[in-house]
């Protein structure tokens, strides 16, 4: 009898230790099972808050495409223009130029003074085109200078969209 009571008592004594032993192994597992999830959350996060970001920033990036398409649009505009400057005020002064050799050869009087009334004429409008194309030279400036600010703008979101790759790609 003592025998079976000794059995009975390393066996419950067993079980007893083994149950034991087995409730902090599984609160091991359960606590390192609850750690690995609360980092894929934050992991969860982070890709998140990437992918918004990126997400307003291709955004932005087509918005400043367009922007600098305009820009384009409005640089050609300006070179057409001052290129027609440039064409009106080189005629004119070659119409000039053959008013003053004109004159110069001229002997009858009357004629001289039409000549001298034309070279007035031309005169005036030699220096209006002159300053059309100052005008239209300063405008095709001005357009080129914005054009580089917003295609400088374009470039620092394309710097940033890539940095977010950069990070997604080293994250995985």
């Amino acid at each position: 009898m003592r025998q079976a009571v000794c059995l009975v008592l390393a066996v419950f004594g067993l079980s007893a230790t083994a149950f034991g032993q087995a409730a902090p192994n599984d609160s091991q597992t359960q606590q390192a099972l609850l750690t690995e999830v609360r980092e894929l959350r934050q992991e969860l996060r982070f890709s998140l808050a990437r992918i918004q970001t990126a997400q307003i920033l291709l955004s932005r990036l087509q918005t400043q495409q367009s922007v600098v398409t305009h820009a384009t649009d409005r640089l050609d505009e300006a070179r057409a223009k001052f290129e027609s400057a440039q064409d009106r005020r080189q005629h004119e002064a070659v119409e000039y130029k053959r008013l003053e050799d004109s004159l110069s050869s001229e002997e009858n009087p009357v004629q001289q003074k039409i000549l001298q009334d034309e070279i007035v004429h031309f005169k005036s409008e030699l220096d209006a085109s002159t300053a059309a194309e100052q005008q239209a030279q300063t405008i095709e400036n001005e357009c080129e200078q914005q054009l580089r600010n917003e295609q400088d703008k374009l470039d620092a979101i394309n710097a940033q969209l890539d940095e977010i790759i950069k990070r997604i790609g080293s994250s995985n």
